[in-house]
């Protein structure tokens, strides 16, 4: 049944009352308890609350939390003592037996000034431990994505090895020796934690070296931090396409730093 609005009815004093009733703080209270309502368990989480489910209850929580809060836009963090900003695309959480198993994508990822394009985490055989902090542990990080060839050539330059690289203007990478007046373009692949490289050409004091003589032995990266194994990282075009296996970590956090963070958009701090 259809209503109509009757100007003969209306009554200053009737709008004022509405008024008062829509701008009456204890429904304001109400609207924002609602709308916040998923950090509750948190803060009573914060406060020493236990209760059987807890990890489940705080995983739940936290990860709807940080996907309606930040999916699809810009996320600050401090991860075990590094920070990076991304745009947060994805963050999935599911259970697999007695442990969480979570997947997160990034895009356009800034760790400790470094700049990758694209990276996915796959965390498997998450806990939480309650108490204050609160601790996580993962038994396992895969770690896959995308870094620009250039934004990589200047990480390895900026290490201060023996060889200074870079891009030329066709997109190669040329190495050149510091002291010995060698230069080089090259190549290179890692598949199993041995590095490749593969001497395109070479010179010295611009002679034209044959490449027999310049060949590269491979090298085995067994001394990577965090105890990391590299599955592959090799160049498709302008991109480096990795994939990185890290064991087990350990972390903490504080519930009512996520919490505040979460609800203001701050930065996230793992430690």
């Amino acid at each position: 049944m259809a209503t109509y609005f009757d100007p003969k009815s209306w009554s200053l004093a009737g709008a004022v009352d509405m008024g008062k009733r829509l701008l009456d703080p204890s429904w304001i209270d109400q609207w924002l308890g609602f709308t916040t309502s998923w950090a509750d368990p948190v803060a009573d989480l914060g406060s020493g609350t236990v209760t059987a489910l807890m990890p489940d209850v705080l995983m739940t929580v936290l990860s709807e939390g940080i996907l309606s809060r930040f999916g699809g836009q810009e996320i600050k963090a401090t991860l075990l003592g590094h920070d990076l900003t991304a745009t947060l695309d994805t963050f999935k959480l599911r259970r697999r037996g007695a442990h969480f198993q979570s997947k997160t994508v990034l895009s356009n990822l800034i760790w400790d000034s470094h700049a990758f394009d694209t990276v996915t985490v796959v965390a498997h055989g998450v806990r939480l431990i309650p108490g204050v902090p609160t601790k996580i542990r993962v038994q396992q990080l895969d770690i896959e994505g995308t870094i620009g060839i250039g934004a990589l050539t200047a990480w390895v330059d900026a290490q201060n090895l023996d060889w200074r690289v870079r891009l030329d203007e066709r997109g190669q990478i040329v190495a050149t020796h510091r002291t010995r007046k060698m230069r080089a373009v090259v190549d290179g692949q890692v598949y199993d934690n041995l590095l490749t490289i593969d001497i395109r050409k070479a010179s010295w004091y611009g002679i034209r070296l044959p490449r027999r003589v310049v060949a590269a032995p491979a090298l085995l990266l067994d001394d990577l931090p965090n105890r990391a194994d590299i599955s592959y990282a090799h160049r498709r075009g302008d991109v480096v396409k990795f994939r990185l296996e890290l064991p087990a970590t350990t972390g903490s956090f504080d519930l009512t730093q996520i919490r505040d963070a979460i609800i203001a958009g701050t930065t996230l701090i793992v430690f």
